[in-house]
C-alpha cells in the first residue's frame, strides 16, 4: 500500500495539473518582474509599479468562453498567497493616499480571483486592523486619515467576512476591534458599511460570535442617533441580527434606545424598530424571556401615523401571536376546541385580536402595565402620548382580564386625563370606555365612586363618563340611580366653578342618558338636579345650549315633547330640593343660581309651584338678607314677571299670593334706607311692581288693593336718585289712575299732582314728559269725577305751574304741556282763560298760549 501511495506521489502530472501549474509559473513570473518596483523610492515609481499589477491581473483573468473558473482560481491561489498578498498588506501602510487606494483595491481583486480566500485572513485582518483600529481606538483616531480610504477598507473587510465565511472564527477579536472603532467613525458612509459588514460577520460566524457580541452593542448604540436617518436604520438592522446571534444579555440594553427611536420624525427609522422587534419576537432563542419588554414596543407601531407602518406592525404581531399559539397548543387546547364569540359589546368584534395574541398579552400583562402607568406620567409630551396609544391596545386584547389590574389602571387615567395633551386625554378616554366594555359596572364603580366622593376632579368625572359610555346597556341598568344619587350630591355638582369641570360632569349626564335610554326615567330628577347646577354654574360660558340639547334627549326618552314638560314634572321638587337651604344663601350661592335657572325655564310650571316659590321669595328679599342676592332674585322676578300669564299665573292662582307679594316683599324693600345700594334695591323693587302692573294679570280690584297700599311708597320714589325709578315710578302712578274704578280718597287723590309737577323740573327729558303724561292721567281722572276731589285753589296752582312749563325751551315739553292744559280745561276754563292771558305777553313766543285758548274757545260754556 505504501509503495502505491508512493507510486502515486511520483507520477508526472497529469494534462490539466500541468496546464494550471505552467499558468500559475507565468503568473509567478509576470508578477516577480513588477513586484521590485512596489519597494522604489518614489510615489510615482511605487504608483506605477501598482498600476502595472493591476493591468497584469485584469490581463491573467481568463476571457475564454469555455476556461474553467476553479482552474482559474486555483492558479491564482498559489502567485497571489506567496508573491503578492505580503507585498499589498505592506503598501496599506504606503505615506502616498494614491498607493493605499491601489493596494486595497488590489487586494479586493485577489480575494474575489483566489481559490482560497481565507488563506488570507490571518495575514489580512491584523493588517486591516492595524489601519481600522490602532492600538489604543477609544483615545487615538485610527492610522488611517482618508475617509474614503476607510470606507474601501471595511468594504474590504465586508467582502473578506463574505467569502471566509465561518474561517473567520479565529479572528474574531481583530473583526471586532475594527467594527467597535469603525461603528463610531465621524464618516456617515464607514458607519453605514460597519453596520452591514457586523450582520454579515455575526451570521458567518454563529457559533463563536456570541462571545463577542456584546462588546458591540455599546458602538452601535453609541450611534442610533446619528443625525443621517440612514446610518440610524442601518444601526437598527445590525443591531437585530447581532441580538439575533449573539448574547440574549444585549436585549436589556439595547430595549431603551429602540423605545426613543420610536419617537424618531421618519419613518423608515420606526420601521426599521418595528421590523426588527417583530422578527425578535418570531426568532429570538430567549424571546420568551423578554416577550414583557418587545411586546409593548411592537403595539406602540400598530398606532403609528403612517399606515404603511401600523399594518406592518400589525401583520407581524399576528404572526407572533400565531407563533406563540402553534408552540403552546397544548396549554390553549381548552380555549381552541371550545372557543367562544368576540364579547357581545366589543368595540370592534371583526377586527378581534386572535387568542395567540391575546393570551400574550395577558399573561404579560402584570409586568407590562406598571411600566406604561409610569410612562403616562413622563415630563416628556410624546412619552406620554404613545404610552397613553399603548394602554389602550393592551386593553383591548386584555379584555375581562384587566379586571384584577383594575385600580392602578384608573388611578392612572384619572390622573392622565387632567393632562394638557389633547391626545393623551383622547387616548385615555377611550381606555376608559374599553374598561366600562369589560368590566362590571359593580367593579369599577366601587373604584371610581368612592374617589369622586373624597376628591371631586374634571378628570375623575371624565373617566366616570368615559367608562359609563362603553358599558352595555343591560349591565348598567342596576346601576343608573346609583350613579345620578352621586352626582346629584352637592359636593360633586358643585366641586368647582372650573368650567372643564362643568363639562365633565355635563359629559356624565349625556353618557348615561345615552346609554341607558328610557332606564334613566326613573333618576330624571336626580339627572334634572346635575343638569341645572351645570347651566346655573357654566351656563353663561358656553355650555348653555349643550345643556338645552341633552334636557331635550332626556325628554325625549322619558317620552316627553319638550324639555318644558320635565320641568312640569319637576319644578316642584326641584324648588322643595333648593328651598331646604334658602335660608343661608348669598350672592355667591349656587343654590341662588340653580333658584335663578329653574324659575327662568320652568315656563308655565311656575304656576303649578307657586306654594313652594313665593315662601322662597319672601324669605330671601327681606330688608335683613344679603343685598346683592336681592337684587338678583328681583332681577329674575321681574323677568318671570314680564311673562306673568304664561309663567306665575298659567293657572290662574297667582291672585291667592298678592297679598304677600305686596306686604311681604314690595312693602320692606320700598322703604328708604341710606346708601346705594339700598337706592339699588328700591330702583329694582319698583322695576319689578312695574312688571308685575304692566303684564295684565291684575283685576282692577287688586290693582286698587295695590295702589291703596304702595301708593305711597311710590311717590317717595319720584325723588329717587336713579332716573329709571323715578320713570318707571311716573309709569306706576299712571297705571293706577287709569285701572282704578273706584273714588280716590280725596287728600290722597291731591297729593300726586304736587310730586309729578316736581318731576317738570327733572334733568330728565323722559321723566319730565312721564311725569306730564301721568298728569295728564290725574286732570282725565279728575274730570270724571266732576272735580269733587279738587279743590279750585288746588287747580289754580296746577293751571300756574302748567303754564310756566308752556314757555320751556324743550317743544317736546312744551308739546306735553299744552295736552296736559287741555286735558285738565274742562275743570275750570275759564280761571284757565284769565291764567292764560295773564301769562301770554311773558312768553317767547305765543304760539302755543294762543293755541290754548283757542281750544278753551271750543268747549261748552260752563252750566
Amino acid at each position: 500500500m505504501a509503495a502505491l501511495v508512493a507510486a502515486e506521489a511520483a507520477a508526472p502530472p497529469g494534462p490539466a495539473e500541468a496546464a494550471e501549474t505552467a499558468e500559475a509559473a507565468e503568473l509567478s513570473r509576470a508578477l516577480s518582474r513588477l513586484l521590485p518596483g512596489l519597494e522604489a523610492d518614489s510615489k510615482l515609481g511605487r504608483r506605477r509599479a501598482l498600476e502595472a499589477l493591476e493591468r497584469a491581473l485584469e490581463a491573467a483573468r481568463p476571457e475564454a468562453p469555455d476556461a474553467d473558473p476553479a482552474a482559474a482560481a486555483a492558479a491564482f491561489q498559489g502567485p497571489w498567497a506567496r508573491l503578492l498578498l505580503p507585498r499589498l498588506l505592506r503598501c496599506l501602510a504606503d505615506p502616498a493616499e494614491g498607493c493605499r487606494a491601489l493596494a486595497v483595491h488590489l487586494l479586493g481583486l485577489g480575494l474575489r480571483r483566489a481559490a482560497r480566500p481565507r488563506d488570507a485572513l490571518p495575514r489580512l485582518l491584523p493588517a486591516l486592523a492595524a489601519r481600522l483600529a490602532g492600538p489604543e481606538p477609544a483615545r487615538r483616531p485610527p492610522p488611517e486619515a482618508c475617509e474614503e480610504l476607510r470606507l474601501a477598507l471595511v468594504e474590504l473587510l465586508g467582502l473578506a467576512v463574505r467569502l471566509g465565511g465561518s474561517a473567520l472564527a479565529p479572528h474574531l477579536d481583530d473583526a471586532v476591534r475594527v467594527l467597535r472603532c469603525t461603528l463610531l467613525d465621524p464618516f456617515a458612509a464607514v458607519r453605514r458599511e460597519s453596520c452591514d459588514c457586523a450582520a454579515a460577520l455575526a451570521r458567518a460566524t454563529p457559533d463563536h460570535f456570541h462571545m463577542q457580541s456584546e462588546s458591540l452593542v455599546g458602538p452601535l448604540m453609541q450611534s442610533i442617533s446619528h443625525q443621517h436617518w440612514k446610518v440610524r436604520v442601518a444601526i437598527i438592522e445590525a443591531t437585530g441580527t447581532v441580538v439575533q446571534f449573539g448574547s440574549g444579555k444585549s436585549v436589556d440594553d439595547v430595549l431603551p434606545h429602540f423605545a426613543q427611536r420610536l419617537f424618531d420624525n421618519v419613518p423608515q427609522v420606526r420601521q426599521a424598530v418595528t421590523r426588527v422587534v417583530g422578527d425578535w419576537l418570531l426568532r429570538l432563542r430567549d424571546r420568551y424571556s423578554f416577550f414583557h419588554k418587545l411586546i409593548p414596543l411592537l403595539l406602540s407601531s400598530l398606532d403609528d401615523e403612517i399606515p404603511e407602518i401600523a399594518r406592518e406592525a400589525a401583520n407581524l404581531w399576528e404572526k407572533v401571536g400565531l407563533q406563540w399559539q402553534t408552540e403552546n397548543e397544548e396549554d390553549l387546547k381548552d380555549k381552541l376546541d371550545f372557543a367562544g364569540p368576540p364579547p357581545a359589546h366589543h368595540p370592534s368584534p371583526g377586527s378581534r385580536p386572535g387568542l395567540g395574541c391575546r393570551e400574550l398579552v395577558f399573561r404579560n400583562l402584570s409586568k407590562i402595565l406598571p411600566a406604561v402607568c409610569h410612562d403616562i406620567g413622563d415630563w416628556v409630551a410624546g412619552t406620554r402620548v404613545k404610552s397613553a396609544q399603548l394602554l389602550v391596545v393592551l386593553l383591548l386584547h386584555a379584555e375581562d382580564h384587566v379586571t384584577q389590574h383594575l385600580e392602578p389602571v384608573l388611578r392612572t387615567l384619572q390622573h392622565a386625563c387632567a393632562d394638557e395633551e389633547r391626545a393623551v386625554v383622547s387616548s385615555c378616554t377611550r381606555s376608559a370606555q374599553l374598561i366600562g366594555t369589560f368590566v362590571s359596572p359593580e367593579v369599577f364603580l366601587k373604584l371610581i365612586l368612592p374617589t369622586l366622593r373624597k376628591s371631586p376632579s374634571p378628570s375623575g368625572l371624565l373617566v366616570l363618563a368615559s367608562v359609563i359610555q362603553g358599558c352595555p346597556r343591560e349591565a348598567l341598568r342596576p346601576h343608573v340611580k346609583i350613579i345620578a344619587a352621586e352626582l346629584a350630591q352637592a359636593h360633586i355638582c358643585q366641586g368647582s366653578e372650573n368650567l372643564l369641570y362643568g363639562e365633565s360632569l355635563l359629559l356624565c349626564v349625556q353618557a348615561v342618558v345615552a346609554v341607558s335610554r328610557e332606564d334613566c326615567r326613573g333618576s330624571s330628577l336626580q339627572l334634572m338636579e346635575v343638569l341645572v347646577t351645570v347651566l346655573a354654574l357654566w351656563g353663561a360660558t358656553g355650555l348653555g345650549d349643550k345643556v338645552q340639547e341633552t334636557l331635550a334627549t332626556l325628554a325625549a326618552v322619558a317620552s316627553m315633547d319638550s324639555s318644558l314638560d320635565l320641568f312640569r314634572e319637576h319644578t316642584g321638587p326641584l324648588l322643595e330640593w333648593l328651598a331646604g337651604s334658602h335660608q343661608a344663601w348669598t350672592i355667591h350661592s349656587a343654590e341662588l343660581l340653580q333658584f335663578d335657572v329653574v324659575v327662568t325655564h320652568s315656563g308655565p310650571a311656575l304656576g303649578e309651584a307657586l306654594p313652594q316659590l313665593v315662601p322662597v321669595l319672601q324669605s330671601c328679599l327681606q330688608p335683613t338678607r344679603d343685598p346683592s342676592m336681592r337684587l338678583r332674585l328681583f332681577s329674575t322676578l321681574t323677568g318671570v314677571l314680564l311673562r306673568a300669564r304664561e309663567t306665575v299665573d298659567s293657572q290662574g292662582q297667582f291672585h291667592a299670593y298678592l297679598d304677600t307679594m305686596i306686604k311681604d316683599i314690595f312693602v320692606p324693600n320700598l322703604q328708604w334706607h341710606a346708601g346705594r345700594t339700598a337706592g339699588a334695591i328700591r330702583t329694582a323693587a319698583v322695576s319689578c311692581l312695574w312688571a308685575l302692573i304692566s303684564s295684565g294679570i291684575l283685576s282692577n280690584k287688586q290693582v286698587q288693593e295695590v295702589r291703596g297700599t304702595l301708593t305711597p311708597q311710590i311717590l317717595t320714589a319720584l325723588e329717587e336718585d336713579s332716573q329709571m325709578t323715578r320713570l318707571t315710578s311716573c309709569r306706576i302712578i299712571s297705571a293706577f289712575l287709569k285701572t282704578s274704578d273706584d273714588v280716590i280718597d280725596p287728600d290722597k287723590f291731591m297729593k300726586i299732582y304736587p310730586e309729578l309737577l316736581k318731576r317738570l323740573d327733572d334733568v330728565s327729558t323722559e321723566v319730565r314728559l312721564a311725569a306730564t303724561s301721568t298728569l295728564v292721567t290725574w286732570l282725565e281722572r279728575a274730570g270724571k269725577e266732576g272735580g269733587k276731589s279738587c279743590d279750585q285753589g288746588s287747580i289754580q296752582y296746577l293751571y300756574r305751574e302748567l303754564l310756566v312749563y308752556l314757555d320751556d325751551p324743550e317743544s317736546t315739553v312744551q308739546d306735553a304741556v299744552l295736552e296736559a292744559l287741555k286735558a285738565g280745561s274742562a275743570l275750570f276754563p275759564d280761571l284757565l282763560v284769565r291764567e292764560t292771558e295773564a301769562v301770554l305777553h311773558k312768553h317767547r313766543s305765543p304760539t302755543y298760549c294762543e293755541q290754548l285758548l283757542q281750544h278753551l274757545q271750543t268747549l261748552p260754556p260752563a252750566p
